[in-house]
Formats: structure tokens, sequence, C-alpha cells
């Protein structure tokens, strides 16, 4: 990986060690971001590398703080983005490492991509041509990765028009052949197709070779292909959701992947309601008898699933509370019958541990009816960004923290 002078926090970085105090805020363990790049690390072969996945913010943990926590790992060669808006923002934030845009740039992205040295996905001849004639406007060259469709059926070139792509890419005078690769089209470990798309590209690697087109860096494993072996021996992996931590079908609560954010918001009013009180927009819920119903200040605008209305739960002072009505754009109500001592300002868990308790990721999205992966990228823009960073005396694995609120 490209190593350079660490970026300092930008000036809207507030170091504090007390305890935070926002309506609703993400707490996210850099730490244990590190942790779980140490364990997809150690599933390679010694010299295989990690292309860092930081699509849709970083799955809503921050692209650029995750970026930064990440920058000196031995074995990051650099970061995954969506588009270009998403790779102009890394680049905004010197972090000096390369970055590839996974999927595909539209025409007016080109004089940027080029001018930014912005890694480039190719799918289409018409996309290399943009490129080179833009390369020769401003005298650069462009590194680009051919994308072959081995059966995900999106974007990529099928197979024949993908080795005529890394032809004329290798024949180029501004373009640089950096790299090959291919897309599964399974989220979960063990699915029998993986293993015919990584035949597949091999096969074509193979072919590239024999007429002497050699891309350096070939890559193939998302998450699911890590998790049961497939594709560790390239020179590259593209993992993304388990270095989040996030529990999905292939990582089960006895993974050793750690969930790194935690979303909490806190108690801003209480109301003692009798029985037969309905509660929220169109009263769908009404209380069977009297109750204590707590409003917090977090709803859909925040990441909080309407689908959670009358069925999603919280933790409060280490017990579980129902959601209760429907959840609207800025606000939740809960009851809190049954938990002495409630108070406002009580903290709130949404997402993460409260005593022995713990609300993850994959259940929300279970009562939700969607996948683990929606609900980390639906934590909104005015949800505060608290992150505990590992000391810079101590090693990747140390728990002591600094805490930093981005707004």
């Amino acid at each position: 990986m490209t190593s350079g002078k660490r970026p300092a926090d930008s000036n809207d970085v507030t170091r504090s060690s007390e305890r935070v105090e926002h309506r609703v805020w993400a707490e996210i363990d850099l730490g244990s971001l590190v942790r779980n790049v140490d364990q997809v690390a150690g599933l390679l072969h010694p010299e295989g590398q990690l292309l860092v996945v930081l699509k849709a913010d970083g799955y809503g943990h921050g692209a650029v703080p995750v970026s930064r926590a990440l920058l000196d790992h031995p074995r990051v060669w650099g970061f995954g983005v969506g588009d270009s808006t998403e790779a102009l923002e890394i680049i905004a934030a010197e972090i000096s490492a390369p970055v590839l845009i996974l999927g595909t740039i539209i025409e007016n992205e080109v004089p940027q991509v080029v001018s930014h040295d912005i890694r480039v996905c190719i799918h289409s001849m018409d996309r290399i041509r943009s490129l080179e004639a833009e390369a020769r406007r401003q005298g650069r060259r462009v590194k680009v990765h051919v994308m072959v469709d081995t059966g995900m059926g999106r974007l990529g070139a099928q197979i024949p028009r993908a080795k005529e792509l890394a032809r004329v890419v290798a024949e180029s005078d501004v373009l640089v052949l950096e790299g090959l690769g291919t897309h599964p089209s399974s989220s979960r470990p063990g699915h029998p197709f993986t293993a015919v798309q990584l035949k597949r590209l091999e096969t074509m690697r193979q072919e590239l070779a024999t007429l002497g087109i050699v891309p350096p860096l070939v890559h193939f494993s998302n998450t699911a292909a890590l998790l049961e072996g497939t594709g560790v021996d390239l020179p590259l992996a593209r993992p993304g959701i388990s270095l989040y931590g996030i529990l999905t079908g292939g990582l089960n609560p006895s993974s050793p992947f750690e969930p790194i954010m935690s979303l909490r918001t806190q108690v801003v009013y209480l109301k003692d309601m009798p029985a037969g009180s309905p509660v929220g927009y169109n009263g769908t819920y009404v209380t069977a008898r009297p109750a204590r119903i707590a409003t917090l200040p977090v709803g859909y605008n925040d990441g909080l699933a309407y689908r959670l209305s009358n069925r999603g739960r919280c933790l409060i002072r280490g017990r579980s509370a129902p959601i209760v009505g429907a959840i609207s754009m800025d606000y939740t109500t809960v009851d809190v019958s049954h938990i002495p001592g409630v108070s406002v300002g009580d903290t709130v868990t949404l997402i993460g541990d409260d005593g022995d308790q713990t609300i993850t990721m994959a259940e929300i999205a279970s009562m939700a009816g969607t996948i683990p992966y929606e609900i980390a990228c639906s934590v909104g823009k005015r949800v505060r960004r608290v992150y505990h960073r590992p000391s810079k005396s101590q090693e990747p694995s140390a728990t002591t923290s600094q805490d930093v609120t981005l707004p």
C-alpha cells in the first residue's frame, strides 16, 4: 500500500473525553475495525492484499475515518468506492492510497477521474476511448481494471468482449492495465456458483497470459468468497461487510468479527397514558392498560426503519423496551412501563450492547424484512458519528481509545 503523511483531522472535528450528548449518535469502534481487517487478512495467502470497500460512505460508518484508520495497515492496498463522488471525497481527505471505482463512471466524470489519478473499472470500449482521449488531453496515464461478467449479469463485459478490452488496454499508450476482476453473485458462503465464477475468471486470465497480457492485480473475493476460501490465492481481495462486523448469513454470533457500530439516542419526554390511548400516527397502537411512554428523538430519517413500527425494540437501562406506534420521520415512542426509574436523558440503544442485552443489525434486518447492509447504509446524515480510536502508542488490537465526534 502507498504510505504517506497521515492527514490531520479536519477543523470541524471535536475531541472530547466527556459523555456524548446528542439527539442520535453512532459509536464506531475503529479498534474493532482494525482487528476485523487483521482477521480477514489472515484468510489470504501471505502476499495477498486487501482492497477495503468503502461504498455508501463505508456502509454508513464513514468512509474518510475508516480509510484513515486503515491507512498504515500493512495488508491494505487501497480503497474501493462506488462512484466518482465517493472517490473524490477520499482524495479530498488526502488519503495517500490507491482508490478504485468499482462501478462504472459516466462521461462527465471522466476529466476529474483522470486528473486525480483515480483507478477505474472498465466495462466497455466506449469508456476506453473516452479515457484515452482525456488522458491525452491532460498528458496523463490512467490505471484501469477490466471487469468480466462471469455470471453476475450486471456490470462487466462478457468474457470474449472482456478479452478484447484487455488487449486494447494493454496496447494503449495512455492506459495501464493494472487489474482484472469479476463480481461474485452470491453474498453467502458456500454457494456452488461462486467456484464456477472463479474458474471462468482463471480461464480468462490464462488465455490472456498466452497473449503476453498479465494484469498484476487479479481480484475476485468478496466477504462470502473469503469465508469459504474461494479466490484467496489471488493477489487482491475485496472484502466489505465483514470488515464492519455486520452479522449476515455468513457471519454468525460465534464469528471472530466484531460489530463496530452502535446506534444510540436518548429519552426526551415521558408521559403516563391511561388505557385506551392511541399512540402515534393513525393510532396503530392503543394502550391496553395504563402505560408510561417514552419519546425518542429518532425516526426513519435517521435510519430507524419504518417497518419496525409496533414490532421493533430498543434497550434502556439494560432492559428491552418495545417500540409502540408508528415510527415517524423524527420521533419514536416506546413503552417503558416495566422499567423502573427511566428518566429524561437516559441513553437508549437501538443497535449494540447495554449490559448483557444486545440488538444486532441482523435482528433488526430480520424484523424489518430486509438485509443488514440496508440497515447500516440507512443511518442518516444527521446522526452524529463518534469514533473510538486506538491510542497511537498501542498496537492495533489495543482497546484504549480517543473519542472523536463528527457532526
